[in-house]
């Protein structure tokens, strides 16, 4: 089979994070690569779930936001007019 070369960037601290890994695993970058690329085409899809599973700071304030409107409904404001409502959010 022939082979190929591919270039990357990638952030050095990563990459060092990545190499030692990967040592540790008895592999190195370029087997770590292909064992992904591989199990990628078997399944058809990236092999792993994708998600940002710690939210930013702007999220974390919103969602203790509503923790406090649940525990207190006098906190902000409520409607039983969508109409009403979108008036007050595009005005």
């Amino acid at each position: 089979m022939a082979t190929t070369n591919i270039t990357m960037r990638m952030d050095e601290d990563l990459k060092a994070q990545a190499e030692e890994l990967f040592a540790d695993l008895g592999l190195n970058m370029t087997s770590a690569f292909t064992i992904f690329v591989k199990q990628a085409i078997r399944e058809q899809q990236i092999p792993f779930m994708i998600s940002r599973e710690i939210p930013n700071e702007e999220t974390l304030e919103a969602i203790e936001e509503v923790k406090r409107m649940k525990k207190d409904p006098s906190i902000g404001k409520s409607y039983t007019d969508v109409d009403e409502m979108m008036r007050e959010l595009l005005a």
